[in-house]
């Protein structure tokens, strides 16, 4: 048995197949369709420095990794790198050989400090603190049976609040990325990024396969959006939630359920049946709003950082 590593060729369906089957495998929580794996490589930032890699046992494609700079980060050096492998093809060397090949060009991309999500199993952690990298934090995937749940009724609008959707911006997302910059900016992280760059949001975000601007749920208060919960597709069955988020001046006032419930409920009435969302640990709010959905915790993921030199 003979594995090696090398880049996903993206102009080859089946590579790209393969990538996104064995990424689906291992992490079931995420959406992820082979369109968004060739977006990702056409449209993440030059800056990044991004490389997908893919592992292969005798000709089959048994793991991936997704890796680069965080570009956007007052603080130079960082970078993150994301391995998975075919649950059935584990401990067959993959994995290892997929860290070191991204070590190794990340630090010679001048990385000094790198971030992994490994999912909260005792191998997976195992695997992890034997090749440095120490725990900092954790965040929950949570699922929810929406064709079978009984999805609570809204609540009630505020006064001055009325929503739409992504899609009513169609014509000027700016007003979509400045709520998304502010959102991001108290979102937990290990990193610090600087959301400035409207053209790459276009591009990466905006136009993104798997954004379904008709069932994002936007809050609309004193003549711009301050809320919204961004939806993501699979154009089958699944809808996951990318985002939800308010600015601080509309905080506290239940915009946050309200968007997310409506999204929900739209979602159910087109036809999706499984939706999926995600959590940090100690976000006790959002947790609570995902608790009163009726969501349920199905895993668990857990930060990881080495320090390069």
């Amino acid at each position: 048995m003979t594995v090696l590593v090398r880049d996903l060729r993206p102009d080859d369906a089946a590579d790209v197949a393969a990538f996104a089957h064995v990424r689906h495998l291992a992490l079931p929580f995420i959406l992820w369709t082979p369109e968004a794996v060739v977006h990702h490589l056409a449209h993440t930032h030059p800056d990044a420095r991004s490389r997908s890699l893919v592992a292969e046992e005798d000709g089959e494609t048994v793991g991936t990794a997704q890796i680069g700079l965080v570009h956007d980060s007052p603080e130079p050096g960082q970078a993150y790198l994301n391995v998975y492998v075919h649950p059935d093809r584990v401990r067959r060397g993959a994995g290892g050989l997929l860290v070191r090949t991204a070590e190794e060009y990340l630090a010679g991309e001048g990385a000094t400090k790198l971030f992994a999500w490994v999912l909260d199993e005792p191998a997976n952690l195992a695997f992890a603190e034997r090749h440095g990298y120490a725990r900092r934090r954790s965040a929950h995937f949570l699922r929810l049976d929406l064709a079978n749940s009984a999805l609570p009724s809204p609540p009630p609008l505020p006064e001055g609040v009325e929503l739409r959707t992504a899609a009513d911006f169609a014509d000027d997302p700016r007003p979509m990325f400045e709520l998304d910059a502010e959102t991001l900016a108290d979102e937990p992280s290990d990193v610090d990024i600087e959301f400035t760059d409207y053209e790459a949001w276009l591009a990466q975000t905006w136009r993104h396969p798997l954004l379904d601007r008709e069932l994002t749920t936007v809050a609309v208060a004193d003549g711009r959006p301050v809320a919204f919960s961004v939806a993501y597709t699979d154009g089958g069955t699944r809808y996951s939630t990318a985002m939800t988020g308010t600015v601080r001046s509309h905080r506290g006032r239940g915009l946050a359920k309200l968007t997310k419930t409506d999204s929900l409920r739209r979602a159910r009435a087109a036809g999706y049946t499984r939706a999926y969302t995600g959590n940090d640990t100690d976000n006790g709010p959002m947790l609570a709003v995902n608790k009163w959905l009726g969501y349920e915790v199905c895993a668990t993921e857990v930060r990881y950082v080495r320090e390069l030199g």
